[in-house]
């Protein structure tokens, strides 16, 4: 097929999520036809799957402003920007009716199960840019079908490649098996089936991040309401400092708020710590489920594990593109050293744009959380830019592909999942740091990231 006719073709988005539907609003606004392919019923499926948490980021910073151009002549009106949303408020009072907007432009009960060049598998060269983009595709019915692109941007995400619970970032032995009493998810506590399977029971929970401190809170909540609930937290590493967050001092009130219940679970015992523990093996015994350490250390037996060790991308799809991806964090290697959660935090995000979210096939973009790998840093605002770059670049216009502008919020930039019930009371912080002020960070063609730590 040649240029002229490519040109003709779809930008495909996989995935009808915050970003996907967001990298749709800015190819419209650019005038280039977009199909968005989702594989869940509606949109945001994956956001409805924690839909009772609630964000750390406020309405103003988990909007897109070419997604709310589509949306104004409709009568929307933004949220509260100073209010926090859950997971449910976002998919419903945004998502769906943004995705109602752009119609049949989203393509729902779809998964695409392959990505490849027109006639070229990932071995060939000769004219292998001039091709189209293939999209093998699989209905809910079993239909199959192919769909030809002109570009293809994977805002899929990663929330169905929950991180295991082993140590070595594999399965621990017996953790397949286990599956029946095992959940890589933070518990809707309000369910009352949920409720029951937790209520009166002792539970591990794996993990050292935002989430784990989610679902220690939750489980706090119900032990004082439920005698015998107990919460066992298994950490890798000690307690030190920063283990429950920046607390009072977090330039996130909501984030360091969560914090400061994790540490209450802890200090009330409603929760015990179990330092150092590195997953090797789960074991029955009986009914219960006991969790042994690579170095023989088995604890006391439980009867439900919560794993919650972060996410991963799912590549299994994309054998025949050719990605550029860091070997570590499999985010694209350009981005990867801006986003290492070895050296940033999210309080130091970097803009970003094409350039970095390139691969050596030219035409496809991991963006969104996907394109972060395993880096846990991402935020909704990075994405709405990473796509709005990205559309420049599809329509031609370079310079507005390669002015890279992020405003950060003035509480810093980290997103990410909460309890935080008080919005009003989330008020800016007034520590400073590194997080502290806003700034406008911008990069000019041939102009070095921004970069700083706090």
């Amino acid at each position: 097929m040649n240029a002229s006719h490519t040109g003709q073709l779809p930008v495909v988005v996989i995935g009808a999520g915050p970003i996907g539907l967001a990298a749709a609003a800015h190819l419209v606004e650019r005038g280039i036809e977009p199909l968005v392919l989702e594989a869940g019923p509606s949109a945001g499926t994956a956001v409805r799957d924690w839909a009772h948490v609630r964000l750390f980021s406020p309405w103003a910073e988990v909007t897109d402003p070419a997604a709310e151009k589509l949306l104004a002549p409709t009568g929307w009106v933004r949220p509260d920007g100073a209010a926090y949303p859950t997971g449910g408020d976002w998919a419903e009072q945004y998502l769906q009716p943004l995705a109602a907007v752009l119609g049949d432009k989203v393509r729902y009960g779809v998964t695409v199960t392959g990505v490849a060049r027109a006639g070229r598998d990932r071995i060939v060269d000769a004219d292998r840019d001039e091709q189209p983009f293939t999209l093998h595709i699989l209905g809910t019915d079993g239909h199959e079908e192919r769909i030809t692109a002109r570009a293809v941007i994977d805002a899929s995400g990663t929330w169905s490649v929950p991180g295991p619970m082993g140590a070595d970032g594999l399965p621990a032995l017996g953790e397949k098996t286990a599956t029946d009493r095992v959940s890589y998810r933070v518990p809707d506590l309000a369910d009352p089936a949920v409720r029951a399977r937790y209520a009166g029971k002792r539970t591990a929970v794996i993990g050292s991040g935002a989430s784990a401190f989610t679902a220690l809170a939750h489980l706090a909540d119900l032990a004082r309401e439920e005698q015998g609930t107990h919460a066992t937290w298994i950490l890798r590493r000690g307690l030190g400092a920063n283990t429950f967050g920046g607390g009072e001092a977090d330039e996130l009130p909501a984030r360091g708020a969560l914090g400061l219940r994790a540490k209450a679970a802890v200090e009330d015992g409603h929760a015990s710590a179990v330092t150092g523990f590195r997953t090797d093996t789960v074991d029955r015994d009986g009914g219960r489920l006991v969790l042994v350490a690579e170095d023989g250390r088995r604890l006391d037996p439980v009867d439900e594990i919560i794993v919650l060790t972060g996410f991963r991308p799912d590549l299994s799809f994309l054998s025949e593109i050719r990605l550029g991806l860091d070997e570590r964090l499999q985010a694209p290697t350009a981005l990867a050293p801006l986003i290492d959660p070895n050296v940033h935090s999210c309080g130091t995000v970097h803009p970003h744009g094409v350039n970095e979210l390139s691969h050596p096939d030219q035409g496809f973009y991991l963006v969104g959380m996907k394109s972060y790998g395993r880096a846990p840093t991402f935020l909704a605002m990075t994405g709405y830019e990473q796509v709005r770059s990205i559309g420049a670049a599809i329509a031609g216009d370079r310079e507005a592909a390669e002015r890279v502008e992020l405003t950060l919020p003035e509480t810093g930039v980290c997103g990410g999942a909460g309890l935080y019930d008080d919005p009003g009371a989330a008020g800016n912080s007034q520590d400073g740091g590194c997080c502290g002020a806003p700034a406008t960070l911008r990069i000019g063609i041939g102009t070095p990231a921004a970069s700083g730590s706090c």
